[in-house]
């Protein structure tokens, strides 16, 4: 980038970190300074975290320690405010989701189901693809989009592994047959041409020009698959009530409110080739041990936790089995129960030896004596500390700082005032317009705090109005999940982020496409289907006398 740039903007390019790094804060300083509220202050420092954050001038988990310290520091929020959000519930779900992942790796089972994935999908992207998002949507409808995004992301990272390790030994197989049958085709021939044979001997074979082509299409596949995964989750999860914390929000909101490809063609030969070499693969590893049974039963125990605690439907097991249970008990809870087991489960079958053993050996008895009960388990802390990535967890809270000041301080309630003005428009421009600001907004902030704060001022919007509230409610409740420009807009992202396949402009160039396409579709249908389905051209008369208390 440097080499192509005129020469006038080299020095500035090669000083662009400096440069982002120390006259961001500088040129946004007027704000906090000629606008001294704890909204202007909290707005400054968000602003400043974000231009951080997208150019990544310091790593990612140095920028979002910012709020501990400038928060305090400009009288936005407390330090014990601050730090509580940075070990919440949502980061407890992820360290403990991951831990179960950490467990599934530690044990090859990734590898299992990414081989079992392989030979049915086949290995063709476009259908892998499109299998990891049906099952990835389809869990998100269910449990959260932070779990299901922590669950598949290693099935993902295994097949792609699996996919370039299988290319490899079929690439090499494809040499080795070309080099014998060169050999056998220059002993057949007489040696007329010294130049070629001394070309061969030397191993001077051109550059395939295709080799860095290939490169590029697997760095495409692999940051394709990965986000698909975390989009599918965020996509997934409006489709229920109890998929997304907006869609709860908006429940409750309303309940306050009214008070009453590439299928049927052939095989190529090299992917046959590859096809053969998955089951070779999958025959190496032989029938499954005891410790990858121990890990799938907890990993299969973990998502019916997950999927049982509260349907929605029916009463979950958290209601049926202790009191006040779905208040009291999160998603999270399951997840650290289940990572605690895997740190006492044993690694190999305990030996059960009785009281009265026989005393014929007695050096075999007592070294049987000595030893414990239980075995080694299936999961050991320093495996974790070197495999977790500790960073993403640190991303996360600042991004729960930033929404929880943002409330805190005002900040998101003024934004969410100036939006009243557009009761002028007609309806459908409104739901398209503020569809486009949640969008925009909720990659600053958590999902469900954008929610929180704005559907409130869009229902007495709606009601001063004269339009039905669920006209804007439900385009910005849908909106509010459409995070998939930065690693910080959404735990799945984060996760997705954590395995270092792609780059925060990756994620922004790929996210705008999806938030334009995502606003597009939920505009759509709430102007189509939405408004016979919930009868929408009519004010309701529960809003009505709602407004007159």
């Amino acid at each position: 980038m440097q080499k192509m740039a005129p020469t006038c903007l080299r020095p500035l390019l090669r000083y662009r970190s400096f440069a982002i790094l120390f006259f961001t804060p500088l040129l946004l300083l007027p704000l906090p300074v000629t606008v001294p509220t704890r909204e202007a202050k909290c707005a400054y420092i968000i602003i400043i975290m974000a231009v951080y954050w997208c150019t990544e001038v310091i790593p990612l988990a140095v920028t979002s320690l910012m709020p501990v310290v400038f928060f305090p520091l400009l009288g936005v929020q407390s330090s014990k405010s601050v730090c509580l959000q940075y070990l919440n519930d949502t980061n407890m779900l992820f360290v403990g989701g991951l831990i179960v992942a950490i467990s599934v790796e530690q044990w090859n089972l990734h590898k299992r189901i990414a081989l079992r994935v392989l030979l049915i999908l086949g290995v063709k992207p476009a259908l892998l693809m499109l299998g990891f998002m049906i099952v990835t949507a389809f869990l998100s409808m269910w449990i959260s989009n932070t779990a299901t995004t922590a669950m598949m992301v290693p099935i993902v990272q295994a097949v792609l592994e699996q996919m370039d390790n299988t290319e490899y030994d079929v690439t090499m197989m494809e040499q080795a047959t070309g080099q014998t049958n060169t050999v056998t085709e220059l002993q057949e021939k007489n040696v007329s041409d010294p130049t070629t044979v001394q070309v061969i001997s030397n191993g001077q074979v051109p550059d395939d020009p295709r080799s860095s082509e290939e490169k590029k299409m697997k760095k495409r596949i692999c940051k394709g698959m990965t986000l698909c995964v975390c989009y599918a989750a965020s996509i997934g999860g409006t489709a229920t009530l109890t998929g997304t914390g907006p869609n709860m929000v908006l429940k409750g909101q309303m309940n306050h409110f009214k008070k009453s490809w590439g299928c049927g063609t052939e095989r190529t030969a090299k992917e046959k080739a590859a096809y053969n070499v998955l089951k070779a693969e999958m025959k190496k590893l032989g029938p499954i041990s005891y410790a990858e049974f121990n890990v799938l039963i907890m990993f299969v125990l973990l998502v019916l936790l997950w999927f049982s605690r509260h349907p929605g439907f029916v009463k979950g097991w958290a209601n049926r089995l202790f009191p006040d249970g779905e208040k009291y008990i999160t998603d999270s809870a399951p997840a650290v129960f289940i990572a605690l087991l895997l740190f006492i489960l044993p690694a190999t079958k305990p030996k059960f030896i009785g009281w009265n053993s026989s005393m014929s050996d007695p050096e075999q008895t007592e070294e049987d004596i000595k030893k414990p009960f239980l075995p080694a388990p299936l999961l050991d802390w320093n495996v974790v500390q070197r495999k977790m990535p500790w960073s993403i967890v640190l991303l996360l809270g600042g991004g729960f700082a930033l929404a929880d000041a943002s409330a805190n301080s005002g900040l998101s309630a003024w934004l969410g005032h100036q939006m009243t003005p557009l009761g002028s428009i007609p309806p459908w421009a409104i739901a398209t317009v503020l569809s486009l600001i949640i969008a925009v907004f909720t990659e600053c902030t958590s999902n469900v705090a954008t929610a929180t704060l704005f559907l409130p001022v869009f229902s007495s919007m709606a009601a001063s109005v004269k339009i039905h509230p669920l006209y804007v409610m439900l385009p910005g409740t849908l909106s509010a999940s459409f995070a998939f420009m930065l690693p910080v807009a959404t735990p799945p992202n984060a996760i997705v982020f954590s395995y270092g396949h792609i780059r925060v402009l990756d994620m922004v160039r790929s996210g705008i496409v999806m938030n334009i396409i995502g606003v597009f579709c939920v505009t759509l249908a709430i102007n189509t289907w939405g408004r016979p389905m919930f009868d929408l051209d009519t004010f309701p008369t529960w809003a009505n006398s709602t407004t007159n208390q």
